[in-house]
């Protein structure tokens, strides 16, 4: 049993053979993938992908990145599409720092109402957050998300700020960077957080995990990071399975 809470599977890298990477996914054990939708052209794909698949569901938002491109009556398109049965989270949003496609406050206010949006929704919300970790912290408090928590996607900051999600009631995602030999913080970071509280993801086709790192990423693959994170908590792999899962059906309110 084992739940990959990010993927985006929709993917034009998975084109060719989609229908067998998600077949090799249930033989890994994976049993549910939230996949996530991130702008107006992978929205509509997440949405068709979970309606097709019974164990895929859907997460909504814009990405930081694509934050210049939401116009008028884009958060009340959201909102509309939040009523559908599959749709689990607003996501993924946050701040991206790293890639110059949209401006710093475009970013921050398009983060803002998106989180406002969730609140109105009592939906959880899945951050990006790249090179941007004190503004998103920041942004997080002052709108109020711990009122409906959520994950912090493939987590990559400090241990401080990663105490601070917590604090606002948001799990801490880990994907492939915690298998690569010198990821130091991310691997010190997962010891530290409450088992209670981690997620394990994919983020696939991004981010695969060694021995992978470099190539495609896939679903089947978070068993890799499953592994990676048992042996840091010293658990089973079928402990942590049992966890991660149960953290994820609760983050997202399925069962």
């Amino acid at each position: 049993m084992l739940i990959d809470t990010h993927a985006h599977l929709d993917s034009p890298n998975f084109d060719e053979d989609r229908d067998s990477v998600i077949e090799r996914a249930r033989a890994a054990g994976v049993t549910t993938i939230i996949n996530i939708g991130f702008n107006r052209d992978t929205i509509p794909t997440t949405l068709a992908l979970a309606e097709k698949y019974d164990f895929i569901y859907a997460a909504v938002g814009f990405h930081p990145v694509d934050s210049i491109q939401v116009q008028p009556g884009d958060m009340e398109w959201l909102a509309s599409l939040c009523s559908h049965e599959k749709v689990v989270a607003i996501g993924e949003i946050g701040l991206d720092y790293h890639w110059d496609t949209s401006p710093k406050d475009v970013q921050q206010h398009v983060f803002r109402e998106q989180v406002q949006l969730a609140k109105s929704l009592k939906k959880p919300i899945v951050i990006h957050n790249r090179d941007a970790h004190e503004d998103v912290v920041k942004i997080l408090k002052e709108e109020g998300a711990a009122e409906v928590g959520g994950v912090m996607h493939c987590f990559s900051g400090s241990w401080e700020i990663a105490r601070q999600c917590l604090d606002m009631n948001f799990y801490i995602s880990f994907g492939g960077p915690v298998t690569f030999k010198n990821a130091r913080v991310p691997k010190e970071v997962l010891k530290r957080v409450p088992i209670e509280r981690i997620l394990i993801e994919t983020d696939a086709p991004y981010l695969a995990p060694h021995p992978y790192r470099g190539k495609r990423n896939e679903s089947s693959y978070v068993t890799l990071v499953a592994e990676a994170a048992a042996e840091m908590k010293g658990k089973t792999l079928e402990e942590i399975s049992k966890i991660t899962t149960e953290n994820a059906k609760e983050c997202f309110g399925i069962r």
